[in-house]
């Protein structure tokens, strides 16, 4: 399999970049073009959205270029902060220019006035690597007209989300807008809801504009230089018709080496669980794979799809930024889905009560559930907040929460009912959460802090849980738990939508 994105050694100077096949042919090639013809051949090539939407990337710039406005703006999302995800930050370390070539060639293709790089202001190994790369760039006269700007934001989750991210480059917190950057971008003086105003930017015919603002993930503009150079047709002999090229998958949880590794569109999800991350430990299975937190679970027995998008969603899920959780046979699955649970509930800004009171209420009764204190009351209730937690949601964490959990119960409800019955947990070993801090030759750091995570976003001295506020005993457990799949004896069965 041909591999381009992530190269056997790091590039780590403008030079070595320039001594590749592609390096700065790609922006020539887009000028040779014109924007017009540079959108065309993205669109052709079938390339589509990494950041886990999957949409069409020739589309979305079509989209922008199309949108009235004297201002626009492209931003790269390099923020990752989901759970299992460690692709962005490893395509820097193995090659920082493609990035930044792949960002001045969507800047020219929809006519941008300023760009901007987004990472997490704690990822400074990925920093300093973009830092050198615009600069050694721009010095050479690869696009020295090029206006860059690298925003280093605050760590919570919600600064990946592209609303909250424009947020964030103004100065603000990463609290998620209602409309979406196409409609209301970075600086924009057109008023909406919960709209602030900005001062007009020099060259604007008025006051009122919404500046469509191009926001592309950072794996996504990373392939942009290639497609450029080798063709829409190149790309294509790679993947499926729908799903095309390769893509950066991140393996992580009861694995033997967890790791990230560049593979082609259409690989079965247990080859590239053994072939990146090592298999899982000598004796054990595969119990379950999760996509970051954003999507439903896939069971063991459904590990041999093939990573496509088409492929994921037939399979009732959602192949997601790539980045895999593996859980093994050994782990309980009500103390995944409280552990996933709770992350959503404290990375949740709050600006939607359903979300914030309802993540909350499902990961209470998760953890009474999982400590064998809960009762069916308890799993009536979380399918409760499933159909409602994503009432008037601006952005998709609420969704997560919903997927995520509903899937978990429909499931595993066997699981459950074990909790009910038997008053305990009968797998009780501990499950750490994958955010990644590092990943690197087979060892993966996570990020001890997130324990500490308040709801508020501030950090206590401990880690935190979120605990029961009744002090009433549980009532006795009963038989009423229906193991086939449905919940409570009675009720529908969770949603996934």
């Amino acid at each position: 399999m041909p591999r381009f994105l992530l190269p056997d050694t790091p590039i780590g100077s403008l030079d070595e970049y320039l001594a590749t096949d592609t390096g700065g042919l790609g922006l020539a090639r887009a000028v040779e073009l014109g924007p017009e013809g540079t959108i065309e051949e993205i669109t052709r090539s079938g390339l589509r959205g990494r950041g886990g939407g999957g949409f069409s990337t020739g589309r979305k710039w079509s989209g922008v270029r199309g949108q009235p406005g004297s201002h626009r703006y492209a931003v790269c999302n390099g923020a990752e902060g989901e759970p299992g995800t460690f692709k962005d930050r490893a395509l820097v370390r193995a090659n920082p220019y493609q990035l930044v070539e792949g960002l001045f060639i969507a800047s020219f293709a929809i006519g941008a006035a300023e760009a901007f790089i987004c990472l997490k202001a704690r990822f400074e190994q990925e920093i300093e690597a973009v830092t050198r790369a615009v600069q050694e760039m721009q010095e050479a006269g690869i696009c020295p007209e090029c206006q860059v700007t690298i925003v280093e934001g605050p760590d919570e989750y919600l600064y990946g989300e592209e609303k909250a991210m424009l947020e964030v480059v103004e100065g603000n917190a990463p609290m998620p807008r209602l409309f979406p950057p196409y409609e209301h971008g970075l600086f924009a003086t057109a008023p909406q809801t919960g709209w602030t105003a900005t001062e007009s930017a020099p060259g604007h015919d008025h006051r009122h504009e919404s500046n469509p603002t191009l926001v592309n993930n950072l794996e996504t503009l990373s392939n942009v230089p290639h497609i450029l150079v080798r063709g829409a047709d190149w790309y294509r002999s790679m993947g499926d018709e729908d799903s095309p090229g390769n893509v950066v998958c991140t393996i992580v949880g009861d694995v033997v080496a967890p790791d990230v590794g560049e593979v082609e569109l259409g690989t079965p999800l247990s080859r590239v669980i053994d072939e990146v991350g090592g298999g899982v430990a000598p004796g054990r299975t595969v119990k379950a794979v999760f996509s970051g937190v954003a999507n439903p679970v896939l069971r063991g027995d459904q590990i041999g799809v093939a990573l496509t998008y088409e492929a994921f969603q037939a399979a009732g899920s959602g192949m997601g930024a790539c980045g895999f959780i593996v859980i093994d046979d050994t782990a309980c699955m009500v103390e995944v889905a409280r552990l996933f649970s709770r992350f959503l509930y404290v990375e949740s800004c709050g600006q939607c009560q359903a979300c914030k009171l309802g993540s909350g209420e499902m990961t209470e009764r998760l953890m009474r559930i999982e400590a064998g204190g809960g009762s069916d009351d308890d799993v009536s209730e979380i399918h409760s907040w499933i159909q409602k937690v994503t009432d008037g949601n601006r952005c998709y964490l609420a969704v997560e929460e919903q997927q995520l959990v509903a899937s978990v119960l429909q499931s595993f409800p066997e699981e459950f009912a074990e909790h009910l019955q038997q008053r305990r947990c009968p797998r009780p070993r501990p499950v750490p959460l994958p955010k990644l801090v590092d990943l690197a030759s087979g060892q993966a750091v996570y990020d001890e802090r997130q324990y500490r995570k308040r709801p508020d976003w501030t950090y206590a001295d401990q880690p935190v849980e979120v605990q029961p506020r009744s002090a009433t005993p549980p009532a006795p457990a009963t038989s009423g738990y229906d193991s086939s799949g449905t919940g409570l004896a009675g009720e529908p069965p969770a949603s996934r939508s």
